[in-house]
């Protein structure tokens, strides 16, 4: 009786301290748990912000299009209107070549108008390089917001 009842104290602490060590490892494992848990919650929060800051910019961009669309669309029309002025002027300069009256006004007005043209032409085209460039970084930010919507379907179907 002795014996076994030494055996079996034996076998119990082999038991608590195998019980010990299963407890220490599931406290380890709850601890490394809970981190992940707050790395994850912090990585998403961090995830929000970025998507936030992105859609900010994104907004901020579409504005600077629009309005360089509409400062493009304002110049094309001034464009056109120099251009009818230029071939009013360029008529003008012809009727007086034929009159031969006036020439040298008329030389010195479709200059200046030629002037003119060439200023808003060039302008025009700095701002349609500036709407091209505008449309660009909107194309650069959509494909950023769907990598983003890539990585979170990626991490949901990784849970």
């Amino acid at each position: 009786l002795k014996e076994e009842n030494a055996t079996l104290r034996s076998k119990i602490n082999k038991l608590q301290i195998l019980s010990e060590t299963q407890a220490d490892k599931m406290r380890k494992l709850e601890k490394k748990l809970e981190e992940n848990k707050i790395k994850e919650e912090k990585e998403a929060q961090d995830l929000e912000a970025m998507v936030q800051h992105v859609e900010q910019n994104l907004q901020l961009m579409t504005k600077r299009a629009v309005k360089a669309e509409n400062s493009a669309a304002k110049l094309r029309q001034e464009n056109a209107l120099l251009q009818v002025q230029l071939r009013n002027y360029k008529a003008e300069n012809e009727a007086l070549q034929l009159g031969q009256a006036g020439l040298a006004t008329a030389k010195q007005n479709a200059e200046m108008a030629l002037q003119h043209l060439l200023r808003v032409t060039t302008s025009s085209r700095a701002s349609i390089r500036q709407l091209l460039s505008g449309a660009e970084s909107l194309q650069l930010v959509a494909d950023l917001l769907k990598s983003i919507d890539r990585i979170s379907e990626v991490s949901e179907d990784g849970q």
